[in-house]
């Protein structure tokens, strides 16, 4: 197979769709710095403060929210689903797209489309179940769909044909050695070389009911000597922590370089998106996951696996108090025996060559 000379990539709205695709463009460039890369995205999405910073171009492209249920809405979207290709269409002509690899979010479909449409190459990227209604429409165009998880094909009809290639992770986390950089990490921090560290971090929009189990059991987890770093999320109130602590207990609205929290961590405890548990299981980082209630129980689903391997806990939203971060927390986090055989099996779960399983499958599908 020759090199690839134009990739569109499709994929927007949220982090779980835009940091794989990131990474996924960075295996790209590295196999061959020559490559064009085109992003797809809409005007509103996240994507916009994600994509052109690492370099990447960046084509917006109307997109809609599709209707779940049958409604007016569902009348119009052909019209406007039609516009939103046209649009897609006229940028993969453009740049002369090899393929288009897509990674969910609305702006995929559009994408899938046009890229139908040219009888061009479609390879789509999933890592929920069930899979996202923008990647099961895609899936009529193709049959070429990888996923993040091994458990998906097991769960899903739509995914039981799928390969899994794992998740494409960024080479700051899929190389990260955490004991090596341990030190270093809690120093950039303030915190102390010689004590736990809990690092709690509830996604990118943050947790309340974790951020207030947590705060609530600050004197307890500092009286046991275990230091706390907190990403709060930049949309969260802030929460009251007592200031009179004798360890560090470091609060930060928002942490870009999450490789350095993981880095400084003996435990995290977080919510189970499917990122979350790509990174923590890749790296052996023990996880208590405290899975996001109001949904499809796809976050339950995400760290299951990882929890029956042997790599993490898992508690319910509604359990969650500063009683049970006392309880449970607190011992587990100060047992290093514990701690090593769940960070041996979490890392015997999860993997960290995402990024170049994908693009082999890229290939293959090229090729065909």
């Amino acid at each position: 197979m020759g090199p690839l000379r134009s990739v569109v990539l499709a994929g927007g709205g949220t982090g779980g769709h835009i940091y794989p695709l990131l990474a996924f463009a960075d295996c790209l460039r590295r196999h061959d710095p020559g490559v064009r890369i085109t992003c797809l995205g809409t005007p509103r999405g996240l994507e916009n403060e994600l994509i052109p910073p690492q370099g990447y171009d960046l084509r917006q492209i109307p997109a809609y929210q599709l209707p779940r249920s049958v409604n007016m809405n569902l009348v119009k979207t052909p019209g406007r689903m039609w516009t939103a290709a046209r649009a897609a269409g006229k940028v993969i002509d453009e740049v002369r797209a090899d393929v288009v690899v897509g990674f969910g979010g609305y702006v995929s479909v559009p994408a899938y489309l046009a890229a139908w449409r040219r009888e061009l190459p479609i390879v789509i990227h999933e890592v929920n179940v069930p899979p996202g209604v923008a990647n099961r429409l895609g899936m009529r165009f193709t049959q070429h769909v990888a996923v993040g998880f091994p458990h998906q094909p097991v769960q899903s009809e739509a995914l039981r044909e799928a390969r899994v290639v794992g998740v494409p992770l960024r080479r700051g986390i899929a190389g990260l050695d955490r004991y090596a950089m341990r030190n270093a990490a809690r120093a950039h921090f303030g915190l102390r070389p010689d004590l736990p560290v809990l690092f709690v971090a509830g996604g990118s929009q943050g947790a309340r009911s974790i951020n207030l189990a947590v705060a609530g059991a600050a004197k307890e987890l500092a009286r046991n000597g275990v230091q706390v770093l907190h990403v709060i999320g930049a949309r969260n109130e802030p929460v009251p922590v007592p200031t009179d602590l004798p360890v560090p207990y470091v609060t930060l609205p928002y942490l870009s370089q999450m490789e350095l929290g993981y880095a400084a961590a003996d435990l995290m405890l977080g919510r189970g998106g499917a990122m979350t548990c790509a990174e923590v299981a890749a790296i052996g980082l023990p996880t208590v996951y405290v899975p996001y209630p109001h949904s499809n129980q796809e976050q339950k689903r995400n760290a299951l696996p990882v929890v029956e391997a042997g790599g993490g806990l898992l508690v319910d939203d509604a359990e969650l108090t500063p009683d049970w971060v006392e309880r449970t927390i607190v011992p587990l986090i100060r047992d290093a025996h514990r701690l090593h055989a769940m960070s041996t099996a979490a890392a015997a779960y999860g993997r960290r060559d995402g990024d170049e399983a994908l693009l082999n499958y890229v290939y293959e599908a090229v090729a065909r």
